[in-house]
């Protein structure tokens, strides 16, 4: 325990899922938390996104480990929201060491083309507001983690037209946001490295959370089904990673995001951390 003892931790897309998981493991290993989230649905995305009641929820998680917590409904694709959010948070809890920029969504099936600019402005422009809306508070010794995706990746590396990852524009567009955090999280750690300031990016493969886990996203995995369910879909799962499972668990992330957040991985900068099940070795 204490692995995070006095940091205050940003977590954006922090009301359920991967978000809360990090933010309520950080919280017990001794820090602070900010949470952000949208606190509602985007047109083009298929499943329901977080709630006011969600983050709630969130909050009171954290506040049994007895940490402070401050939080913010907040659409990471405003600027300007997240900068006042921000600077709001920072001067109720005095200071800003690390940056977890995980709010993301997927969009899949047959959208218009709003779902892949819905899908890249949240995933990626997202990314790049909550980072950039943040260096003003940070100093030596702090850590920006970032959360890809090791789906993004292995789409690139396939080419377009392929079958590897989410299709339709929603899941082109997460694709491509994906892959432009991985070369925007290398590029920023060689910016911030001269100041000690940390940068790294995560790539998990599947999560087990509500985006993996909606009618749309089964039938990407069971296109031969018209309406998979989970029980089909847990068929093919295992079929994305080395390992002989369907998906990782939320806290094998926060696991990641932990020792990046830490002073444990204080010379740790520039790396691509997969969390994959060996996914990325498969293919």
């Amino acid at each position: 325990m204490g692995r995070v003892e006095g940091k205050v931790v940003l977590v954006t897309g922090g009301a359920r899922g991967q978000g809360r998981r990090h933010a309520v493991r950080l919280a017990e290993e001794g820090a602070d938390i900010i949470l952000f989230d949208i606190c509602h649905d985007i047109d083009h995305n298929v499943y329901p996104l977080s709630t006011e009641q969600d983050l709630e929820e969130a909050c009171r998680e954290v506040e049994k480990s007895g940490r402070r917590v401050v939080s913010a409904a907040v659409d990471v694709r405003d600027r300007a929201a997240l900068e006042t959010a921000l600077a709001a948070a920072v001067a109720e809890l005095g200071k800003l060491d690390v940056v977890v920029a995980n709010a993301g969504i997927c969009p899949l099936g047959d959208q218009p083309i709003g779902a892949f600019a819905d899908a890249f402005d949240v995933d990626f422009v997202g990314v790049v507001n909550t980072v950039h809306s943040a260096l003003q508070y940070l100093t030596a010794g702090a850590s920006v983690v970032t959360v890809g995706s090791v789906a993004g990746l292995l789409a690139e590396k396939a080419g377009a037209g392929s079958a590897m990852g989410p299709q339709g524009a929603g899941g082109a567009g997460y694709n491509l946001a994906k892959q432009f955090i991985d070369r925007y999280t290398m590029a920023l750690a060689g910016q911030l490295a001269p100041l000690s300031i940390r940068a790294n990016v995560v790539h998990p493969t599947n999560v087990n959370t509500p985006m993996l886990h909606h009618e749309s996203m089964y039938k990407m995995f069971r296109p031969d089904l018209e309406h998979p369910g989970l029980d089909d879909a847990l068929l093919t799962f295992p079929m994305m990673q080395g390992m002989p499972i369907p998906y990782v668990e939320p806290e094998d992330i926060s696991h990641a995001v932990t020792y990046l957040a830490s002073d444990e991985s204080r010379y740790v900068t520039g790396v691509q951390l997969k969390v994959d099940a060996g996914a990325s070795l498969k293919f």
